[in-house]
C-alpha cells in the first residue's frame, strides 16, 4: 500500500513538473538599440499580456535579445533561439526577420517593422512567402503619401524644391525605398539629393554634406541607420534651418516635423495578436501575413513652430 501511495505521489510530482515545463517560450529579437523600434516591441508584449500571456502570470517565458546593430550577433541570437527550440520567434525589424527566416523553416516567426517579403527577396521561386512567417507587413505605397507632405508644406528657396536623403546601401529595404522615393520625387517635380551612409557613425558628416547642397527639406526614410542616428541628423538639420519629414511616427516624437505611416506600437500589437492565436491553439492554421492596419498623419507642434509650418486638423499632434 505504501509503495502504491509513493508511486502516486511520484506521478503527481512528475505531472506538475511537466505542466511547468509546458509554459511556451517566446524568443524576441530586436535588431537595434532604438527607442522608435521599441514601440513595436512594447505593442507585441502588450498584446500577449492583454490575452493572459505574461511572465508575471507565469503563462509564458520571454527570451529577449538585442543584436545592437551587429549582424554576427543577430545570427548568434537566432541560432540560440533555434537551439532552445522556442515556441515562436518575434522579429523586429527587417534584418531580424530576414535572419530568422534564413535559419529556421519550422519555428513560427511573427514579424513587425518589416516589409512584404518580396521586397527583401524572401519569397520562393513561385512567389510564395516563407511558410513559417506571420505578423504584420508593409508595402511601400504609403511612402508616396509620406514624401508628398514635403511639397505640400515647404516652399523652395529656388526655382525647384530640393529634398535631401541618406540611405544604407547594405539594407535591402532602404535601397527599395530609395527607388520608390526617386520615382515619387520625379512625378512631383522635386530634385532629390541622395548620399549613401555605411553606418550611423557616418550620419553627421553625410548630413552636413547634404545640407551644404542647399536642400529645402530632409526626408528620413525607413532605414535603420537613420533610426539609430536620428538625433545627430536632427541636430544638423535644425542648425541649418532644414525641416525633416518622414514616414515614421516615432521619428516625429523625436523631433521630425510630420509623417504619414504606420503606428509602430499598433504594428507590434497586431503581430502580437497573431502570436496569441498560435499560443492558444498550437497551430498556425488560418494565420497569414497581413498588411499593417493603422496608419495616420502626425506632426510635432514644436518642430512645426520652429519652421513656421501648419497642418490640417486631421493631423494628430504628437506631445
Amino acid at each position: 500500500m505504501q509503495k502504491i501511495i509513493a508511486l502516486l505521489a511520484l506521478l503527481l510530482t512528475l505531472g506538475c513538473s511537466s505542466q511547468k515545463n509546458d509554459i511556451p517560450v517566446v524568443g524576441f529579437i530586436d535588431g537595434y538599440e532604438d527607442e522608435t523600434l521599441y514601440k513595436a516591441r512594447d505593442g507585441f508584449y502588450a498584446a500577449l499580456a492583454d490575452s493572459g500571456f505574461s511572465e508575471e502570470a507565469g503563462t509564458v517565458k520571454m527570451l529577449y535579445r538585442n543584436a545592437q546593430g551587429n549582424i554576427p550577433t543577430l545570427t548568434q541570437i537566432v541560432n540560440y533561439f533555434v537551439s532552445e527550440n522556442v515556441t515562436l520567434m518575434a522579429s523586429n525589424p527587417t534584418l531580424a526577420t530576414i535572419t530568422a527566416v534564413q535559419r529556421t523553416s519550422t519555428i513560427p516567426i511573427f514579424q513587425m517593422v518589416s516589409p512584404e517579403p518580396s521586397l527583401v527577396d524572401l519569397n520562393d521561386k513561385q512567389g510564395n512567402p516563407p511558410a513559417n512567417l506571420f505578423g504584420g507587413m508593409e508595402i511601400l505605397d504609403y511612402i508616396n503619401t509620406s514624401f508628398s507632405l514635403i511639397p505640400a508644406s515647404v516652399k523652395p528657396k529656388g526655382s525647384q524644391l530640393v529634398v535631401g536623403m541618406i540611405y544604407n546601401q547594405a539594407e535591402p529595404q532602404s535601397v527599395v525605398a530609395l527607388q520608390r522615393i526617386q520615382g515619387v520625387a520625379d512625378s512631383l517635380g522635386v530634385r532629390l539629393e541622395v548620399l549613401p551612409v555605411n553606418s550611423s557613425a557616418d550620419a553627421q558628416l553625410v548630413t552636413r554634406s547634404l545640407v551644404s547642397k542647399g536642400i529645402d527639406a530632409f526626408f528620413a526614410n525607413p532605414d535603420n541607420a537613420v533610426f539609430a542616428s536620428f538625433e545627430t541628423i536632427l541636430g544638423v538639420c535644425n542648425d541649418s534651418g532644414v525641416p525633416i519629414f518622414t514616414s515614421e511616427e516615432g521619428l516625429v516624437v523625436r523631433g521630425a516635423v510630420a509623417a504619414y505611416g504606420a503606428d509602430l506600437y499598433q504594428w507590434g500589437y497586431q503581430s502580437g495578436l497573431q502570436a496569441v492565436r498560435f499560443l492558444k491553439t498550437g497551430s498556425t492554421e488560418g494565420l497569414a501575413l497581413e498588411m499593417v492596419k493603422i496608419r495616420k498623419h502626425v506632426y510635432n507642434p514644436e518642430a512645426a513652430q520652429r519652421f513656421g509650418l501648419s497642418f490640417p486638423p486631421e493631423y494628430d499632434a504628437i506631445d
